[in-house]
């Protein structure tokens, strides 16, 4: 996320500009009013998606907020590059080490916690909680697949580390949500390469199905490298792969490019059952239908209880951590 500086209204002030020109700014759109006193060009405030306009309301109400609060929550999370699923950016979200004060509007939410400056970071030149505090923090109060999802994310780009979260969740005592951090942090993993395999994982694990291992290198019997698979069930015989990649136009005809990628994953797929797997795949739509995803997984356990079992080997890929 590039920096871009925000226009404060004493900063106007001082260069000249009259309250009269900086309403007249506003009014014709050529400025954006992020807060009271806070404004950007809209030309950078159009060309940012979700994430990028909401870390310019955060990075405008810190600035105007008291000195000691942080962006917290969702907004530290936008601040250190993350892009969360389902969470909603409606508000921003900050937080005072007090021991009460909580205040919420329409568009800003004031926590009261327990702050470490240690655990205080600076982004774009404004304060900003730890990733690891972030996580917790969101975990305490969001969905679980959604903070999973998130934490994947976090873990994925080496912001912080499994050993850190559960550091972090240790010290946390007996503050209120601290199972729900705790369940949380069990359930993620930095082998996931996107929200819909994130997804997957944790309906697997809350439908007991077997652990998987993810994002596994498989060869066939002469050493020679067959695929790269989402998800492996090596006892049983069993592929799994989350479709979310391949696109399509709106009127349902697949395009040049696509049929390419169809035609190259069945080569794949013809690969992987000659050694003796048993593929499954689900997409998008099995994992929003409850029980979709479990019951295709356990269809394709007893088909490969049915065969002879795979042939070759496979390795557990050697992660690249993402700066």
């Amino acid at each position: 996320m590039g920096y871009v500086p925000l226009i404060r209204r004493s900063d106007a002030l001082a260069l000249g500009y009259t309250p009269g020109e900086i309403r007249g700014f506003v009014s014709s759109g050529r400025w954006v009013r992020l807060t009271a006193g806070v404004f950007l060009p809209r030309q950078d405030y159009d060309a940012a998606d979700e994430y990028g306009r909401h870390a310019f309301h955060a990075r405008a109400v810190v600035q105007m907020a008291a000195p000691d609060a942080a962006l917290s929550h969702v907004s530290a999370a936008v601040l250190h590059g993350l892009r969360p699923w389902r969470i909603s950016l409606a508000a921003v979200h900050l937080t005072r080490d007090r021991a009460s004060g909580s205040r919420t509007s329409d568009r800003r939410v004031m926590h009261v916690a327990r702050v470490d400056e240690r655990e205080v970071r600076e982004s774009h030149g404004v304060r900003v909680l730890a990733v690891s505090r972030s996580i917790l923090d969101l975990a305490a109060s969001e969905p679980l697949e959604h903070v999973v999802a998130l934490g994947d994310q976090a873990l994925r780009q080496g912001l912080t580390e499994i050993g850190e979260l559960e550091r972090e969740v240790g010290k946390m005592g007996s503050r209120s949500g601290r199972p729900r951090m705790l369940r949380a942090v069990r359930l993620m993993s930095d082998r996931s390469d996107s929200v819909g395999e994130s997804r997957s994982r944790v309906l697997m694990i809350g439908e007991q199905l077997p652990i998987p291992l993810e994002q596994v290198d498989v060869f066939d019997a002469t050493g020679r490298w067959l695929a790269r698979v989402d998800f492996l069930l090596p006892d049983h015989g069993v592929i799994g792969e989350f479709d979310g990649r391949i696109k399509y136009r709106r009127d349902g005809v697949a395009t040049t490019d696509a049929e390419d990628v169809v035609y190259r994953e069945k080569l794949r797929e013809d690969r992987l059952r000659h050694a003796g797997w048993v593929v499954v795949r689900w997409t998008w739509g099995d994992v929003e239908t409850p029980g979709a995803v479990a019951a295709k997984i356990r269809g394709a356990i007893a088909l490969a209880q049915r065969g002879s079992g795979p042939t070759g080997t496979f390795k557990v890929r050697r992660l690249t951590t993402q700066k």
